[in-house]
């Protein structure tokens, strides 16, 4: 046999390149693949909420660096949240599936990151890959894929519908679980609308990939409602962006006064 056949012959040179993806789990394999193989990641998160009322309107905005890591799972996010001209800092970790929140000088509150409240504080970019597959096998048809100005884009979107046409929707549910608290503090003030009374008026959630590394770029959740009162509309919004800023290669770790 000659070195050539040799050589052609052998399972080396067989071997082919993976398939290219083309549904969005492909996509969503690859990412998380691509994720997976750094311990961790820094990004820069930037979110934003305005409640309007009787046409005065109330905002609030928050700005924080992230780090995440992978092995061990935790989460480490330092920011600033400015509400009614006010600045206040907010530090927020996630350790084995516990959430510890310290806002401004108030002492850290813990509990676990499934509970409602504390899901609300954490913006995880990583687990957006997860949230998106949930998407893809529970509302699939929502979910559209599209390649273009050089990016991977996954988004779902959703125009004015009266909450209960989509209440059942993946998508839906953390817009709904987002607002609850706003909603509460409206009902305590004596607006009487309820769930079912509300409209989303809009919702846009994209997951942005590398189309080279199938890393994630940024991902994007906004959406509204609007909730009736006194013959007209309360409109409430949010909008939050996190955006990767490459490789984080140090360790998380607790404060020793958050556990006490």
């Amino acid at each position: 046999m000659s070195v050539e056949s040799a050589v052609s012959a052998s399972p080396e040179a067989e071997k082919t390149e993976p398939a290219k993806p083309v549904t969005a789990e492909d996509f969503l394999d690859r990412a998380q693949e691509a994720m997976a193989a750094e311990g961790g990641w820094t990004f820069g998160v930037k979110g934003s909420e305005s409640l309007v009322l009787q046409g005065q309107t109330s905002t609030a905005s928050y700005e924080a660096a992230l780090r995440r890591t992978q092995d061990p799972d935790a989460l480490h996010s330092s920011g600033t949240v400015v509400s009614k001209g006010k600045r206040k800092p907010e530090e927020i970790f996630v350790i084995d599936g516990t959430a510890y929140v310290k806002e401004g000088g108030d002492a850290w509150k813990h509990g676990p990151v499934s509970d409602p409240d504390m899901k609300n504080k954490v913006e995880d970019p990583m687990a957006a890959m997860g949230e998106f597959r949930k998407y893809v096998r529970e509302s699939g048809d929502d979910v559209t894929l599209t390649k273009a100005g050089g990016r991977i884009r996954l988004q779902v979107r959703s125009g004015p519908r009266k909450l209960p046409e989509v209440r059942d929707r993946a998508f839906v549910e953390k817009a709904v679980r987002e607002f609850s608290p706003t909603l509460k503090q409206l009902q305590k003030a004596g607006v009487s609308a309820t769930e079912d009374q509300l409209t989303l008026s809009q919702l846009e959630e994209t997951l942005i990939l590398d189309p080279e590394t199938y890393r994630v770029e940024s991902h994007r959740f906004r959406f509204g409602f609007l909730i009736p009162y006194g013959g007209q509309d309360i409109t409430f919004g949010q909008d939050v962006n996190e955006e990767n800023r490459g490789v984080f290669e140090g360790d998380i770790e607790l404060p020793a006064d958050a556990n006490a």
